[in-house]
């Protein structure tokens, strides 16, 4: 039994160490400019508390956060929230979470009035590209707004709302 709810300021250590574990398992250095080496990582309630921002954890039935996602405003452009931090544990993958999280994602922005959600990702993340393509995500040319990660990140999405 899982369930997804908000973070809570208590999570902040067990998210922090889940998109560590993630991200050393698919090469995603912290001096390559990845989300790992946001100096925010370590405080994600803090980033998440703010207006027009939320994050999503999935908890099991003991209270163990397996993983999240959520998203923010894109610097750089108002009429856009970013997709952000989605990382998942292997015993959760490929069990819909990312979808569901997703979904919450576009009804929350929608809800705001936003026009759109935009993502950087990169290729060994092959696994979630595909799921983003499936809803709706489209490919860009260049990267938008100001993430920090562009140089990191080589394929930046956009889903119209």
């Amino acid at each position: 039994m899982f369930q997804i709810r908000t973070l809570q300021e208590q999570d902040n250590p067990a998210i922090a160490q889940i998109i560590r574990e993630v991200s050393k398992e698919f090469g995603l250095a912290p001096e390559s400019g990845f989300a790992v080496a946001d100096p925010i990582l370590d405080n994600l309630y803090q980033v998440y508390s703010q207006p027009n921002a939320q994050y999503w954890v999935i908890e099991n039935a003991q209270g163990q956060i397996l993983g999240g996602g959520g998203l923010s405003p894109l610097s750089g452009d108002h009429a856009t929230l970013e997709i952000q931090k989605m990382y998942f544990l292997p015993e959760i993958r490929g069990l819909g979470f990312a979808k569901q999280i997703l979904e919450q994602c576009f009804e929350f922005a929608s809800a705001r009035g936003y026009r759109s959600c935009y993502l950087e990702t990169t290729e060994s993340l092959w696994q979630a590209v595909k799921l983003y393509e499936k809803l709706g995500f489209q490919h860009l040319s260049t990267p938008k707004g100001h993430t920090g990660h562009s140089h990191a990140c080589e394929i930046w999405m956009e889903k119209p709302l």
